[in-house]
């Protein structure tokens, strides 16, 4: 299922809250991203090399507006949202059940930008956007129970193309599916394509990570899902280190990891749980500070209340140093607070500059 909007900014942009109240921004005034039908390919590909970095971006989403958000660093340290504090990936706009959660942002190596979310509102119900809690009997499918996943391409960061893609009509041979969610993308050099994974749940409680490959235009999966072979649990966060592969997953609500030396086979669990946090964790998700060998782990860790964001810090994969909470530590958030499942990746010093102008930020 594809829907596409207008080659236009969209001058308004309304926002349901999770009160059932319509919030609305006039975005005729402020810069906002721009849904076209068609992307546009540069000449040359950006080669990423790390010489040429300068920046962070992270994308996350929050349960109020159901909407992702954009915020920028040129340290790795301190983050400051693109929009003070607004989304701007509208999820009444964007999903077939009018919101968006557990937003991933990648790149590839074509240098365009690969953005994928879930689609589901959790409260979809109390917003007026159905007449049940759920699409489907909760006794049957469980929480949630959403098929879709939406998949968006931009090489700017300003323009973006668009679908809202439902795994189990595109895939009928998967069968009966309660539902699926947090993809991520990564590129796989073997298969010479970027790689969507997710977690696929069945009977309401055997919930594995699956992969598939995408089409060039990002629009679609083409290969049926299978299962990542190795590991079992949720939340799934892949990155190529060296030679191999680390994998970082959710399982009873902790972070845990994985290795292998293939993309989406036979990893193999450490064992022990990553995050220091007393309180129940999801969302893992790895970057690399630049210049460095430091990788930063960054979890969701929605037991907290508010919920918040933790940081660990490893070279080794072994040993994690805690760096605690955004605004509790070394990490800070400037004009944002509660930010939930997340993903950072890098920008060049040029990528950098033309969103600090283009949305007119102010980085501290």
């Amino acid at each position: 299922m594809q829907k596409f909007f207008p080659l236009a900014t969209i001058l308004i942009l309304a926002l349901t809250t999770s009160k059932g109240f319509t919030q609305t921004i006039d975005s005729a005034k402020k810069p906002s991203i721009v849904i076209v039908p068609k992307l546009e390919k540069p000449k040359k590909a950006i080669q990423l090399k790390e010489k040429d970095l300068g920046g962070y971006l992270l994308v996350y989403f929050k349960d109020p507006t159901h909407s992702a958000y954009f915020a920028i660093s040129k340290d790795g340290y301190t983050f400051t949202d693109v929009n003070g504090g607004q989304p701007i990936f509208i999820g009444s706009q964007l999903a077939e059940q009018k919101g968006v959660r557990d937003p991933h942002i990648a790149r590839g190596p074509d240098g365009a930008f690969y953005l994928a979310m879930t689609d589901l509102h959790i409260f979809g119900q109390r917003a007026g956007f159905r007449d049940s809690a759920w699409e489907r009997p909760l006794e049957k499918y469980g929480w949630g129970n959403n098929r879709a996943l939406v998949l968006m391409k931009s090489y700017d960061l300003v323009h973006w193309t668009h679908s809202d893609f439902r795994v189990d009509k595109a895939f009928p041979e998967l069968g009966d599916i309660d539902c699926s969610w947090a993809p991520e993308t990564i590129y796989d050099p073997e298969a010479k394509k970027m790689m969507v994974y997710f977690t696929i749940r069945y009977n309401n409680k055997e919930a594995n990570i699956y992969s598939s490959y995408a089409n060039d235009d990002f629009t679609k999966l083409e290969t049926v899902p299978k299962r990542i072979s190795g590991i079992g649990g949720i939340d799934a966060d892949i990155t190529k280190v060296g030679k191999g592969y680390q994998m970082f997953y959710v399982g009873d609500a902790k972070i845990w990891g994985a290795s292998s030396d293939k993309i989406n086979a036979d990893f193999k669990p450490g064992g022990k749980r990553i995050d220091p946090e007393k309180v129940s964790t999801e969302a893992p998700n790895l970057f690399k500070r630049i210049g460095t060998d430091t990788y930063v782990l960054m979890y969701d860790v929605y037991g907290l209340r508010p919920s918040n964001m933790g940081f660990s810090e490893t070279i080794d994969f072994i040993n994690f140093k805690n760096l605690g909470h955004f605004n509790e530590g070394v990490m800070k958030a400037t004009n944002f607070t509660s930010p939930k499942h997340g993903a950072v990746t890098h920008l060049t010093k040029k990528e950098l500059e033309a969103m600090i102008k283009y949305w007119k930020v102010d980085l501290k």
